[in-house]
């Protein structure tokens, strides 16, 4: 691989951990990972793994100069907690800000940035290619520092030509994670014997297994001169209601909880599928993982690890 010294922020999170694990074992890179929490996962991982907050522009000191790439994955990414909290979006904007100086100023030449399909927010449209994005769409503080933060890395190439590939990923799930995401929540709560809530009865998502997301950052890494200074959907290309995850889990595990709809929340998108041909193209990129067999992998992981 041509890029050989990396640093991956934000490494203790479902996606980073999948990602420095495929890195150490995959590849012959010179990882570098960073995470202001412990990684919880992966001893290997942690190993390799700096301590620092990068809302302190001061904590990158602590880091070598002379990566090939970053690859900036670190978020406050619970769309729902950020309308309740939108200190956390402030937050997100400073490290993505904070990342790029410390690219800038020691001449590190390349950053693949983690987006997010919050950023087309409730259009009309439900299938979404990469075509440019309206403001008026942001639905939520989570949304706008996605949008804000996408326009601060072109700004940086079109001012010092750093280059950049942006990713624009959706339901990232299989492992790693027991946050209050909608499948370990669902898997947890089933597990329990809880009730559970599907906000929407109308509520599509585009749903990715974490190694398919993760084939498109080494994808993106290995064709970085092909692919570079454009946005790429990185998902399944396939829609899933909400209530059809939580009628799957439910199956899986056997259980006999409820299934309860509510509202839409505040700030979440409603409907969208990923059009995935420009990372087809560009990226040679070929999700694996249908939902309805990544659902039974993510079951078995977290019954294996967590919710037994």
């Amino acid at each position: 691989m041509a890029i050989r010294r990396v640093l991956v922020t934000g490494s203790s999170g479902t996606i980073g951990t999948r990602l420095c694990e495929r890195l150490l074992q995959e590849t012959d890179c010179e990882l570098t990972a960073l995470d202001r929490r412990p990684n919880a996962w992966s001893e290997a991982v942690q190993a390799v793994t700096v301590m620092a907050d990068l809302c302190d522009a001061d904590a990158l000191a602590k880091l070598p100069p002379d990566f090939d790439a970053v690859i900036h994955l670190a978020a406050n990414a619970r769309v729902y907690e950020l309308v309740l909290d939108t200190a956390k979006a402030r937050d997100n904007f400073i490290t993505v800000y904070n990342t790029l100086e410390f690219c800038r100023r020691n001449g590190i030449p390349r950053v693949l940035f983690s987006s997010s399909r919050e950023v087309y927010g409730n259009a009309e449209a439900i299938t979404h290619n990469e075509e440019p994005l309206h403001v008026k769409h942001c639905e939520s503080p989570y949304a706008a520092s996605k949008v804000g933060a996408e326009a601060l890395v072109q700004s940086y190439h079109q001012c010092y030509g750093l280059e950049f590939i942006t990713f624009r990923f959706s339901n990232v799930y299989g492992m790693y994670d027991d946050s209050d995401r909608v499948v370990p929540l669902f898997i947890r709560r089933t597990t329990a014997g809880e009730d559970l809530t599907v906000y929407g009865r109308d509520k599509l998502l585009d749903f990715t297994y974490i190694d398919d997301a993760v084939d498109g950052i080494l994808l993106s890494l290995e064709r970085f001169e092909r692919a570079r200074n454009d946005v790429y959907n990185i998902a399944s290309g396939e829609g899933t209601t909400i209530i059809e995850v939580a009628g799957q889990v439910r199956e899986l595990l056997q259980g006999n909880n409820a299934i309860h709809v509510g509202e839409n929340r505040t700030g979440e998108v409603v409907k969208y599928v990923a059009n995935i041909t420009k990372a087809r193209e560009l990226l040679r990129y070929q999700p694996k993982v249908p939902f309805h067999e990544g659902i039974g992998k993510a079951v078995q992981w977290y019954k294996a690890n967590l919710y037994r």
